[in-house]
């Protein structure tokens, strides 16, 4: 291998390791979406809203 792509090797795995440290951790977001709101149209169209799901367990 010449020196040229020694170098040029080097320069791929050191700015492929920097871009995996820069990245920021994965912290995926569990929350629901907020209901969407009761107007006249919602209840027309589908009758009054649906009671809250029950408890888990």
């Amino acid at each position: 291998m010449t020196s040229a792509v020694r170098v040029a090797l080097a320069a791929l795995v050191a700015a492929s390791l920097a871009a995996c440290a820069s990245a920021p951790a994965a912290q995926p977001d569990f929350t629901p979406p907020p209901r969407r709101p009761v107007d006249a149209k919602t209840q027309l169209e589908y009758g009054s809203p649906p009671p809250p799901p029950p408890g888990r367990y």
